[in-house]
């Protein structure tokens, strides 16, 4: 009975893993003339993923009936929001890409399926309760990232924007792995609740530096400073359409992901991490001011206008309240609304020769 009601409740993540699945073999099959049909079907399996999430947002669910897997993955309230964040940002993408890529003769039907199991990558990753989960979100998401970003095969620059998103997320996700295995170390398990209960009280050296690398690492995919060095050379080489959803879908993921391991994880433990969120929050917010003013590229301005945000929206989490963490949200559907907004009339522009930005 457990294991049908844990189902029930990853049943979006179901229904997003199944299409991804089928949608890969109607590509394969049809090839890149069913690129239009792969991008409806697409929408309509993240529509149903969001009409699936929904009631467990107007319910508000939280509590021991939201748990699912024995704590693998907390579908509560907190992580239907975002999800609802990320299954717009993902649909926005997929509505504003097939113009664009038409114009440059490159639409492929891989498209909407990598955003697809983005999409399903990013929701795991917010429902996350435990550490290995937490790492199978976070690479599913990464993986299709690293081809989204590299999609323009013949540009050097969406080349180039592939390669070191590539490598520098694979190291990212090395310090991530390696303040996973410190804190498995040191506070023998891998659930949120187990480590928040094995680190409550003084921190031993060992788990502090396993708190200081996991941090690190999932700064690294908020592009908060000083991790932040990727994002302009990124965004810029990216095709439009992904960079949208780059500075849109995974950052909501990353954030909420952020929240919920500092907040649960090692909510025991603030004054380990306090201060350093907010000297993270305060650099993010001046780099990110200061480094937009010389900026020629609107990709790159935006780019830096995303690390200014990232900025403002860790001091929430800075405070490490629930009020912080409610402000956190609003701050991110507001983000996400004004980012797509943004980068949609980025879409619209054209360079001097005439080619899309």
């Amino acid at each position: 009975m457990e294991f049908k009601a844990s189902l029930a409740l990853v049943a979006p993540e179901i229904v997003l893993s199944v299409s991804g699945l089928v949608l890969l073999l109607v590509a394969a099959w049809a090839g890149d003339k069913a690129s239009r049909l792969v991008s409806i079907l697409s929408v309509a399996a993240i529509v149903a993923a969001a009409a699936l999430t929904a009631p467990i947002l107007c319910a508000g669910a939280s509590g021991p009936d939201t748990v699912a897997f024995g704590g693998q993955m907390q579908v509560d309230a907190f992580s239907a929001f975002a999800k609802m964040l990320i299954y717009a940002a993902g649909i926005a993408c997929l509505m504003v890409a097939p113009p664009f890529f038409e114009r440059l003769n490159a639409m492929r039907a891989e498209y909407p399926i990598l955003i697809l199991f983005a999409v399903l990558g990013m929701g795991i990753m917010v429902s996350a309760g435990d550490l290995v989960t937490l790492y199978i979100g976070l690479e599913l998401n990464s993986l299709a990232a690293y081809v989204l970003a590299a999609f323009l095969r013949a540009d050097e620059r969406s080349a180039e924007a592939g390669l070191k998103y590539f490598v520098l997320g694979a190291l990212a996700s090395g310090i991530l792995l390696y303040g996973m295995s410190l804190t498995y170390g040191f506070a023998g398990t891998t659930s949120f609740d187990g480590i928040r209960a094995a680190l409550d009280g003084e921190l031993s050296t060992g788990a502090l530096f396993g708190l200081i690398f996991v941090l690190a690492g999932l700064a690294f995919k908020i592009s908060a400073v000083p991790f932040h060095m990727w994002t302009p050379d990124v965004y810029e080489g990216a095709p439009t359409p992904v960079t949208t959803f780059f500075a849109s879908a995974p950052k909501v993921a990353a954030l909420a992901l952020t929240m919920r391991v500092a907040l649960e994880a090692f909510g025991g433990q603030t004054g380990a991490w306090q201060q350093v969120v907010i000297f993270v929050a305060l650099a993010s917010i001046v780099v990110g001011a200061l480094g937009a003013i010389g900026q020629e590229n609107i990709k790159r301005l935006l780019a830096y206008s995303s690390i200014n945000n990232v900025g403002f929206i860790l001091i929430g989490l800075a405070a490490a309240t629930p009020r912080g963490a409610s402000a956190m949200l609003v701050y991110l559907a507001i983000y996400v609304a004004m980012t797509i907004g943004g980068f949609v009339a980025v879409l619209m522009l054209k360079d001097k020769d005439g080619e899309p930005v």
